[in-house]
């Protein structure tokens, strides 16, 4: 048996190998010990090999799903190697013949079927990259071939090598496929790195674009791809790697493949990996999916419509007429609020369609994912009579209308077959039995028939032997070792070792305080019996091959149908959205305008502690091309600006995905790129500071953004020398106005800035409003015209809980400095402001005399003071006290 291990083990050396044995998968050797520690399961020692002993540990079968997310997590790849032959098989070749194991398939982060080891709302792509040669002496660009081998849905796009992070945050794969020959690339690791995924290398010679234009068109049917798109040859050298992986991986086995999506880059919203974690579209800063934008806006009620949001949301599209039809038809859902809840209803019936038929094609597949066949179809006809209905006077949006189509066009008869054969209580596997309904099959009938009714005549034989023995505690029993036997007590077992009884009960097995006898009549018996019961279940696994022949021979209709729910879901959301968060459905064109009226963030608006969103206007550009581009944005901290920021961004993420937007009124210019350097942190690994990561994300903007570009800035230059980012800022302005020509929201706490906008034509200010009351100050979070004229940064300090000596000392820095005209001599702040001064309490024109709150308490004499008067002096000691230690 270890001979056979180890050669099955040097096959997939790069794996951790799940042997099958009986109940159990074992791991040995090395193997073993990596396991145990991931695992934290037990490690054990047996038998021995070379003279040392074998490390072993081992998972339950039933349990493995759990122990193989672990070790998915962890970094692992897992060969799984099962049984293929019976051990009664095994047994003819001889008393030391090894049972025949094969590996059947390797389980990587991108090859996951299992709903264990799923979200099951997103995508768990695995993604091909190839470099293609590079043009007019640029640098290459990257070819990326994805499918989500779950679903099906197979994706290929190109992009420019400085997008690549950004695409690979777009499609967050679990794992990344590159040639050997870029495996030594450190910037490429890190870049996978950063996007979450694993990075597996494959031999160059599988990224060839013959071998994938071959490969596609073996596996859709067809002599010729120009009916999906034009593929460039590095997107087929990429699809070449990615399908060869996938029969590598599935042992021979073909996946479920939708027709190819090709994705031009032009066609999407180009949003930069930076972009996408300062936004939080599909997950917070935190890295969990609660707190981003699509935790804020979900309201589907299946796993794929999630998805299909989820991808929805990542990748906004740049057509302005592909944009209107998303938004007619959540126009003409939200106004159809009856029409809108019984889709709703409905779609609750709707199984995950999409993963049910990946693992049927994959061979993994019980009858729980036929009965999802069976209920999806259902759900999916009745949805399109909802549909068919509605629109029957004046007609259906473009998008609706087709998802009718699609989901009309899923297969009566598959749906009739599964429901005239399955029951309606499935199991989870196929080995349980059961699953099909009585009268489907008479063979089975009749098998199943036999096997109940030798049971009953188990119960007849029992009372048979008890009344012809005389001993009324007489029970006839099975288990696996004995079969079925006759038990009786010790006390009544010498009368069957006697004659006339000795004859038919042998004795078999004595115990403590029983005895255990066996008859021919119950050899045969459980022969009929286990001959029943074997056969019924080798027809029952018959009729579901049978089944699940007719299911993928239509899979691409119900391919369809799967993705035609997702979508109907995705858009019975966002309309459900916008009548409950009163968004409102946005203007799309190809002007240059941004305007929002009233707009509200999100997330923001949703964490809110009860008080009404502040809703802010945002104006930028005109029909003409003219107008302000450029808003510069000044203000304290906390009074709103991020968020002003951060919430226009949103809005065009939102508007041009398909979805209403929060706001009173919108209308928005198409946004090719969008661009958003809001809070940044340094990179230690890559030896890159706060600031210089700054700067690198900045310059992506000054040398990408157009004019039709969207650009969120915020507090340029913080991290240096006061003037040496005041000078970034402003010339980073400039560039802006002057050679990118972008919409920009500029925020910054260098009020200097705001003197550009008298020098730039198309720049104005802007301030978020405060209202200064008893020292103290109140935020609006009204976003109106002008400049701010200081940061109340201490004020800020105050709120935040800064010690009162440090919020003393730093008032009179401030006063200094402004005197100083933000350049004091050094020696000046030394001598009359000490730097430890403020842990002594006091500054230095108070040391020596008591302050005012001192005095006079000094003054008072509780001895000789009435009620009344003690009163009237606490409450002069509080006001006092409310002024400060001065």
């Amino acid at each position: 048996m270890i001979a056979q291990y180890l050669e099955i083990k040097a096959a997939n050396a790069d794996c951790l190998l799940f042997y099958r044995m009986g109940d159990f998968y074992e791991l040995f050797f090395k193997d073993a010990e990596v396991a145990s520690r991931t695992l934290g399961v037990a490690l054990t020692k047996r038998g021995k090999h070379q003279g040392e002993d074998i490390p072993i540990c081992g998972v339950p079968v039933h349990a493995a799903d759990d122990y193989l997310q672990r070790l998915i997590a962890g970094g692992h790849r897992v060969a799984v190697c099962e049984q293929i032959e019976d051990p009664a098989e095994a047994r003819k070749r001889g008393a030391k013949a090894v049972v025949r194991r094969d590996v059947v398939r390797l389980v990587t982060p991108g090859t996951l079927t299992e709903e264990t080891l799923l979200d099951a709302r997103a995508h768990n792509f695995l993604t091909a990259l190839f470099r293609g040669p590079a043009k007019d002496g640029g640098e290459p660009g990257v070819a990326l071939a994805s499918l989500d081998i779950s679903t099906g849905e197979l994706i290929a796009s190109s992009v420019e090598a400085t997008d690549l992070a950004g695409e690979l945050a777009r499609l967050k794969p679990g794992e990344v496929l590159i040639g050997d020959d870029l495996a030594g690339e450190a910037p490429l690791r890190r870049l996978v790195e950063q996007a979450g995924a694993a990075l597996t290398p494959c031999p160059r010679a599988h990224f060839d674009s013959q071998r994938g234009e071959r490969a596609l068109k073996s596996r859709l049917g067809v002599a010729a791809l120009d009916a999906f798109g034009e593929f460039t040859k590095p997107e087929l050298a990429a699809l070449g790697g990615l399908l060869t992986y996938v029969e590598i991986t599935q042992v021979g086995r073909a996946p479920l493949l939708r027709p190819p999506r090709k994705e031009s880059a032009r066609a999407l919203l180009i949003i930069d990996a930076a972009t996408r974690a300062n936004l939080e579209l599909v997950r917070s800063n935190q890295g969990a999916r609660a707190g981003s934008l699509l935790a804020a806006i979900d309201r589907t009620v299946t796993a794929a419509g999630a998805r299909e949001l989820a991808s929805r949301l990542g990748s906004p599209l740049t057509d302005v007429a592909q944009v209107n039809e998303r938004l007619d038809a959540v126009a003409y859902l939200a106004e159809e609020p009856r029409l809108r809840q019984q889709l709703r209803e409905a779609l609750k019936e709707a199984p995950d369609l999409a993963r049910a038929l990946a693992r049927l094609a994959l061979g993994r597949g019980g009858p729980r994912d036929l009965g999802a066949v069976r209920d999806a179809i259902r759900a999916g006809h009745a949805l399109a009579a909802h549909l068919a209905r509605a629109g029957a006077g004046l007609g259906l949006p473009a998008e609706l209308a087709r998802i009718v189509a699609r989901l009309e066009a899923a297969p009566a008869r598959v749906e009739q077959s599964l429901s005239g054969t399955l029951a309606e209580r499935l199991p989870v596997n196929q080995r349980d039995g059961g699953f099909v309904r009585d009268g489907a099959s008479a063979d089975l009938d009749e098998q199943r028939d036999l096997r109940d009714r030798s049971r009953q005549v188990i119960a007849g034989l029992q009372a048979t032997y008890a009344d012809a023995t005389g001993i009324k505690s007489l029970k006839v029993r099975h288990n696996n070792v004995l079969g079925y036997f006759v038990e009786v007590t010790a006390t009544n077992a010498g009368a069957l070792g006697k004659p006339p009884h000795n004859e038919t009960f042998i004795h078999r097995q004595t115990l403590a305080n029983v005895m255990r006898f066996s008859t021919q009549e119950l050899a045969e018996l459980e022969a009929r019996i286990t001959s029943a019961a074997d056969r019924a279940l080798a027809l029952e696994l018959e009729i579901f091959a049978e089944l699940s022949r007719d299911v993928l021979a239509a899979q691409a209709a119900l391919s369809e149908a799967s993705a035609a729910l997702a979508e109907l879901d995705h858009y019975a959301g966002l309309a459900e959205l916008a009548v409950e968060q009163r968004y409102v459905r946005p203007v799309i064109d190809g002007s240059l305008v941004f305007l929002v009226e009233e707009g509200r963030h999100p997330m923001v608006e949703r964490r809110g502690d009860g008080a009404a969103f502040v809703g802010n206007d945002c104006r930028l550009g005109d029909n003409d091309g003219g107008g302000t581009r450029i808003l510069v944005v000044t203000g304290p901290n906390m009074a709103g600006k991020s968020t002003f920021l951060r919430q226009n961004a949103l809005i065009a993420v939102l508007a041009q995905s398909g979805s209403f937007v929060p706001a009173k009124a919108a209308h928005l210019g198409m946004v090719d790129r969008l661009f958003s350097r809001v809070g940044a942190a340094d990179d230690l690994a890559r030896g890159r500071s706060t600031f210089m990561v700054e700067m690198v994300e900045t310059a992506a903007i000054l040398n990408q953004a157009t004019p039709r570009s969207f650009v969120v800035l915020d507090e340029i230059g913080r991290g240096t020398a006061t003037f040496d980012g005041l000078s970034i800022a402003w010339a980073t302005l400039e560039y802006l106005h002057e050679v990118n020509r972008s919409r920009v929201l500029f925020a910054t706490h260098y009020h200097e800035l705001t003197a550009l906008t008298d020098k730039l034509g198309a720049a104005a200010n802007a301030t978020v409003e405060v209202k200064e009351w008893r020292d103290e100050i109140v935020f609006l979070y009204r976003v109106i015209q002008g400049a701010a004229d200081r940061s109340y940064g201490i004020h800020v300090a105050k709120l935040a809980g800064l010690p009162a000596p440090v919020l003393t000392r730093a008032g009179e820095v401030l006063k200094a400095l402004e005197k100083a005209d933000g350049r004091p001599k050094p020696a000046d702040l030394a001598d009359d402001m000490p730097l430890f001064r403020a842990t002594k309490g006091l500054s230095e024109p108070e040391r020596g005399q008591a302050s005012a709150l001192e005095q006079a308490v000094s003054a008072l004499n509780p001895d000789t003071m009435t009620p009344k008067e003690a009163l009237e002096a606490l409450y002069r000691l509080k006001a006092l006290s409310s002024r400060g230690p001065h």
